[in-house]
């Protein structure tokens, strides 16, 4: 079965060469008047430099990180051995080096694509729509291309140039996803800061206090705004995807070695990883809509691209998963057949519950709208309200999906079971394939995720470049939709988050008991496990102020610099004089450069300190609480914002007053509040959940060697 490992290598092949086909139609079409290619220019220009910036301050840390890491693989320090496994410092690079790459190809493509995406939009809604989503495709699949690559060739390394075997493979490739979660979280803390910096301080000072239009070319903000769409929603949004895609998998790996399923059990998830690439490619093909089209029927076009690809892969995963698994002893391929469909339906479902919260064609937001009616206060009250009724519907989703899954592929619930120990690492298996399952069709989910940044910086672009009200209306209801589909990506990122650290967290005690010796004292009245469980949620809600207060104090920055030059430069505001655009860019780079490290850096200093106190068992107690409270939290935090959001867009759509109303004043607050939550803070935790748990796996030698109590 080793040797047909070889076919990630060719599913990784068919998505790369789709994405540069797809790109490479993107680039065919124009970018419209000289105007619409120069403010394309300078958005690409602010992008590049501010990535380059981060590139910088990262490749730093990563070196001081991988040279501890290789002190801790190659010096003997007990029983003439290392404490880390020697594989881990080169795969913490190259995990790192492929999230930040790519983040990068899709921020390309998207700068190259919104110029493009608002003059086809010139020409028709379909024609704009397909632009948008053809660049997106290039992020999905670009994501999905390099991260079955990473995970073969290190395979490919290790069964053939070191001829380890299955457990050895699995054991030390579930250590790898470190260093693609780090840079990940990197990515996702300052791009998101860097975007609601420039989103906040653009909408409070030039929607509400000088009344004129988002994108208006005369907001010195309006440049760094779109920049950050790029960096944020974009760059960090492909690392993080990037790291959750390839964590699912290494994770399932090291289950499915445990579970005594060798070569067979850790070959499934790449398999069905390729199946649906192949799935993605054809769904991409059926998102398309005709002139006119209202919201519903764009979200339907959406679904329909998307939900055909989880159909089809679930059809292909029969044969599949027949095919792999029927001989295998103690495996029972048709119930880890239905863990596959439950991940597929569980995806689903979180993407519809998402987007029946966050999209203004459902009561939800159209009812957080009507709060505006009655000022800013019961705006944000009613959305804060909204995102927390929110968090029922995923939850309850992931604990059917994850007991259906536990049970169906062969695990006991009955601890008294003589066979309690095999059959619950078969049913942690079904645990894992299911979250294999749930980012199958990954390529076509990110790319509608994608196509929104590309959507709304089109709007920008037509906006300041003059284009008809024909246009930004076709712009405003792509980009309405980007808001969308952005929130219904990031609902499959936390979904996905939350099975792949239950994973990684089993991966986790598998490795610290062997580091010890023994088994561990996992019960809840431990003291280790029951401190670490506060501290878990304790890291989740510190997070996420140092992330939201980094947010306020570079929007604050931002406001005070265009209120200077509203002030003092003459004949901005009757648009004879070019505000100096550079001066926000470079203070939302400023910013998010400072604030990004202290938080990321957190994720890797508390599961270790964590470790070095209480001991590993105070480690599971941290994973523990840091998994349930973050994917709470960043449910709540995500469509909240999204609602708020697209409350907005429904005021300016012409209810409740539209543009310039008290109403729309009022909405654009509570949209300035849910920026930061839902495309800085929310999406970021569950990076910080799998970061956590990939930590504590690479340095559980460490703290079961090293700790106070």
């Amino acid at each position: 079965m080793e040797d047909y490992f070889w076919l990630g290598i060719v599913g990784a092949l068919i998505a790369l060469i789709f994405a540069w086909s797809q790109a490479r139609r993107v680039k065919q079409f124009s970018e419209g008047t000289p105007l619409m290619e120069k403010i394309a220019a300078a958005i690409r220009k602010g992008a590049n430099a501010y990535l380059k910036r981060q590139y910088k301050t990262v490749a730093i840390i990563f070196a001081i990180i991988a040279v501890i890491l290789a002190v801790l693989a190659y010096v003997p320090w007990i029983n003439g051995e290392g404490l880390v496994n020697k594989f881990v410092p080169f795969a913490f690079v190259t995990g790192g080096f492929y999230s930040c790459m790519a983040g990068f190809v899709g921020m390309r493509i998207a700068t190259s694509a919104n110029a493009r995406t608002a003059n086809a939009a010139s020409e028709s809604l379909n024609r704009g729509l397909r632009v948008a989503i053809s660049s997106g495709s290039v992020m999905g699949f670009t994501v999905v291309g390099l991260g079955i690559l990473d995970v073969s060739v290190w395979f490919l390394i290790l069964e053939y140039g070191f001829h380890c075997d299955a457990d050895t493979i699995a054991n030390t490739m579930v250590m790898f996803g470190m260093g693609a979660s780090c840079a990940a979280l990197f990515a996702r803390v300052g791009g998101g800061i860097f975007t609601k910096a420039a989103d906040v301080g653009a909408d409070l000072v030039g929607k509400v206090e000088a009344g004129i239009p988002e994108d208006d070319p005369r907001n010195p903000a309006t440049i760094a705004d779109n920049v950050g769409d790029n960096v944020g929603d974009v760059a960090g949004m492909g690392a993080d995807l990037y790291e959750s895609y390839v964590g699912s998998i290494l994770a399932t790996f090291a289950i499915g070695a445990s579970a005594g399923y060798g070569w067979n059990g850790m070959f499934l998830p790449l398999a069905i990883a390729v199946v649906g690439v192949v799935c993605s490619l054809i769904g991409s093909f059926m998102i398309k809509t005709g002139e006119k089209a209202s919201q519903r029927e764009l979200l339907k076009s959406m679904r329909t691209g998307t939900y055909f690809a989880a159909a089809l892969c679930a059809v292909l995963c029969i044969p599949l998963t027949w095919f792999v698994m029927k001989d295998v002893e103690g495996a029972s391929w048709i119930g880890i057949l239905v863990s596959i469909f439950c991940g597929l339906a569980a995806g689903c479902a979180i993407g519809y519950v998402t987007e029946y919260y966050t999209s203004d064609t459902y009561k939800p937001t159209q009812n957080l709208a009507d709060a505006t009616e009655t000022g800013a206060a019961t705006t944000i009250i009613g959305g804060i309200s909204l995102g927390m009724i929110s968090t029922a519907a995923p939850i309850l989703i992931i604990g059917v999906a994850v007991i259906v899954s536990f049970l169906a592929s062969g695990g006991t619930l009955t601890t008294a079971s003589e066979l309690y120990e095999f059959s619950f690492n078969h049913g942690l298996y079904g645990i894992g394939i299911s979250a294999i399952g749930m980012l199958a069709t990954l390529g076509i989910t990110l790319a509608t995720d994608a196509y929104g940044p590309v959507a709304d910086n089109a709007g920008g672009i037509a906006e300041m470049s003059g284009l008809g009200e024909e246009v930004r209306e076709r712009t405003d209801a792509l980009d309405s939709l980007g808001n969308t589909t952005a929130a219904t990506g990031k609902g499959f990122a936390i979904g996905s988050a939350a099975l792949t650290a239950l994973a990684l967290l089993v991966s986790y005690v598998e490795v610290a008991e062997k580091a010890l010796g023994g088994p561990m004292d996992l019960s809840v009245t431990n003291p280790a496990v029951l401190v670490g469980l506060f501290v878990g949620t304790m890291l989740v809600f510190i997070f996420g102020s140092l992330t939201m207060s980094a947010v306020q104090k570079a929007a604050q920055h931002v406001v005070v610099e265009v209120r200077r030059q509203f002030r003092e430069i003459a004949g901005i505001m009757e648009g004879e004089t070019e505000p100096d655009y550079e001066s926000c860019v470079d203070l939302c780079t400023s910013g998010a450069l400072r604030a990004m490290v202290l938080p990321a850096l957190l994720a890797v200093i508390v599961p270790i300190g964590t470790g070095l106190v209480l001991g590993v068992e105070g480690v599971v107690g941290l994973l523990a609480g840091t998994t349930t409270c973050g994917f709470g939290m960043a449910v709540f935090m995500s469509n909240s914002g999204g609602a708020w959001d697209n409350a907005k867009k429904y005021i300016e759509a012409g209810h409740h007053g539209g543009k310039g109303s008290e109403c729309h004043k009022a909405g654009v607050i509570g949209d300035t509040v849910g920026d930061p939550f839902k495309d800085t803070s929310g999406p970021s935790l569950n990076i910080l959940i799998k970061l956590c748990s990939t930590v504590s796996i690479v340095f559980s030698a460490v703290i079961a060697n090293v700790h106070l109590f």
